[in-house]
């Protein structure tokens, strides 16, 4: 879509050294985030990229139980609300590819992804990531760059295809290609030293999947390929960051300097200091993906109005025990995660990979976090409470800048994980 390559356009020629132009990308399903964001971005003029996972959003509901135009349908209408005019919404759809169905033969799960694939861009979502580099059941492991490349292919033909046949077809999708994807949601182990993706593994990735484009006829979909994913040296595991290291990256990013229309999309960047945010963005990734931080700061600040409700109202079993609970009674969402039986509370409350995120739609959870804001809007706290318990909004509403009601704290506390990744990026 024309946005998003005009914006790599113009990213291609920012000079050296000057703030470079680039985009955050929001992967969440969450209401209060993606309202967050959306208002964040209408006023200060800048476009929103939202993204929906293969998990989260597909034919068959994903764990939001919604379909890539129930996600539409959801997110436009807030950016009505929230005042984003329609030409700065952009959806994309992440990690599009045979991951929801992996445990199926190659053959089944790729039969569903294509149909995914074309259910996205049928309901609008125009910018794809192509990410087939999970192994099915039978596959080798890892999965060949060849099949990986091949199967990318296959999944451009069904968006193309569902492009041309829509009734109201708009601008052609945009792809992201890559096979170098760190976890979604971040490492599943405690994690060293990470090594940054070589320029000759790039320029592979990239050879391999230009010319299994240009042999499948999809020379015109090539031109739409704005960006690839790569391992810049970020990552994140349950209480541990690894921090971006420009001198490590350099060589890749000279590398992209040399391919005109690229540039690099980033995975797992939440947590990364402001200033390294703004590196990375000057280095040529210029999309910033960041999805658990953003959700891990709206889990700290229901936490800090649950003390304050705890402190002021004294009432019910609280939301922070209703949410653990929960989690200890369904815990197919963090099983694979979480294996130290030692620190497991303190893993299910506050671990960065924030597992908490699959639990708040469920309706005990929903009821308990509804049940406490409406007791704390009935019963506004003392400004002692909030400078106690969320200094950050504290400091705003004694300076005017923010009213006390908690739809205003939480949504400010949650943006907070945002507001780094606008600076780091100009428009």
């Amino acid at each position: 879509m024309k946005l998003m390559l005009e914006l790599v356009r113009r990213h291609k020629q920012t000079a050296p050294g000057h703030a470079a132009v680039g985009i955050p990308s929001v992967c969440s399903a969450h209401p209060v985030v993606i309202a967050a964001t959306l208002r964040e971005c209408a006023t200060h003029g800048r476009p929103a990229l939202i993204e929906a996972t293969s998990n989260q959003v597909n034919q068959d509901g994903g764990y939001t139980g919604m379909t890539p135009v129930d996600f539409r349908r959801y997110v436009q209408q807030m950016a009505a609300e929230e005042g984003l005019p329609p030409e700065l919404l952009v959806l994309g759809g992440d990690h599009l590819g045979p991951n929801a169905w992996r445990k199926l033969p190659a053959e089944a799960a790729m039969a569903k992804a294509e149909v995914m694939v074309a259910q996205y861009v049928a309901a609008g979502f125009r910018k794809i990531h192509l990410d087939c580099s999970m192994s099915c059941a039978g596959d080798p492991v890892p999965l060949p760059e060849e099949v990986i490349a091949a199967r990318a292919v296959r999944l451009c033909h069904a968006a193309e295809a569902a492009w041309r046949d829509a009734t109201d077809r708009g601008e052609p999708p945009v792809y992201v290609i890559g096979t170098e994807v760190p976890v979604p949601g971040g490492a599943h182990e405690d994690l060293g030293e990470l090594a940054v993706t070589s320029p000759d593994a790039a320029s592979s990735t990239l050879a391999l999947h230009r010319h299994a484009f240009e042999r499948a006829g999809l020379e015109l979909a090539w031109q739409r390929v704005i960006a690839m994913v790569v391992q810049p040296g970020v990552e994140f595991d349950h209480h541990k960051v690894i921090d971006y290291r420009p001198e490590k990256a350099r060589e890749l990013s000279a590398f992209i300097e040399t391919q005109p229309g690229l540039v690099y999309e980033a995975h797992s960047t939440d947590y990364q200091t402001p200033e390294h945010l703004a590196q990375l963005a000057r280095d040529h990734f210029a999309i910033l993906k960041v999805g658990p931080g953003v959700t891990f700061a709206l889990r700290e600040t229901l936490w800090g109005l649950a003390a304050v409700e705890r402190e002021w109202v004294g009432e019910g079993d609280g939301l922070v025990d209703t949410v653990l609970g929960v989690m200890r009674a369904e815990p197919e969402h963090w099983r694979g995660y979480y294996q130290d039986a030692s620190r497991l509370d303190v893993d299910l409350a506050y671990s960065l990979s924030d597992r908490i995120r699959y639990y708040w739609a469920h309706p005990a959870v929903r009821r308990a976090c509804d049940t406490m804001l409406a007791r704390l809007d009935a019963a506004p706290p003392p400004l002692t409470l909030l400078s106690q318990y969320l200094p950050r909004q504290y400091e705003a509403v004694r300076e005017g800048r923010l009213p006390t009601h908690t739809d205003a704290l939480l949504r400010d506390g949650t943006v907070q994980a945002l507001r780094p990744y606008l600076a780091a990026c100009t428009a």
